[in-house]
């Protein structure tokens, strides 16, 4: 119990959280960038298959 108080209370815990929440925000920014590019990518990527073969 005096591990997780300790933990709560430590700045160390605070900065492991801050970059939790900003890798999670990083995450969700990718996903929603290609989430709206996905259409666009796949027809580059298929040209160029296309142009290879």
């Amino acid at each position: 119990m005096k591990n997780i108080l300790f933990f709560f209370r430590s700045e160390e815990g605070l900065t492991v959280v801050e970059y939790v929440v900003a890798a999670a925000l990083l995450v969700a920014a990718l996903v929603a960038f290609f989430s709206f590019q996905e259409e666009a990518l796949s027809k580059k990527l298929q040209s160029s298959v296309d142009s290879v073969s």
